[in-house]
């Protein structure tokens, strides 16, 4: 199971710290986003990517340790339900991304980046403690 928490540790980590530097480098992409998910086509294509995406980590990755590989674990849960009630439910999905207030964003932003690090770092060793 070793590889695969490497695999999807590098995976997770590379997605968080990509997609975070990016939203916080640009923030009216981050606006440009959240109203492309305003559009329910929009809405279903993010929400089967998150179901393969989710479902693909869990069946791989299902591992409840107290460690870096709970983060992986975590976020496959995250975005399998994320996808699975956005597919579900557009509607109700569409009204809580109308209540997301855009300011805290980069807050959220920075905790993925945070965390994508350590996945990063638990994949390459880069700091050894």
């Amino acid at each position: 199971m070793g590889d695969v928490s490497v695999f999807l540790a590098q995976f997770w980590g590379w997605y968080m710290v990509i997609f975070s530097f990016i939203l916080i480098a640009n923030p009216k992409r981050t606006e440009q986003l959240i109203s492309y998910l305003e559009d329910e086509k929009y809405l279903v294509i993010t929400s089967l990517s998150a179901i393969l995406i989710g479902l693909t980590t869990v069946l791989l990755h299902n591992i409840w340790e107290a460690n870096w590989k709970l983060i992986i674990t975590i976020f496959g849960w995250i975005s399998l339900i994320k996808g699975i009630i956005r597919f579900t439910f557009p509607k109700t999905a569409l009204k809580a991304i109308n209540k997301l207030n855009i300011k805290w964003m980069p807050l959220f932003f920075a905790i993925f980046f945070f965390l994508g690090m350590i996945l990063l770092n638990q994949a390459y060793q880069w700091v050894l403690y």
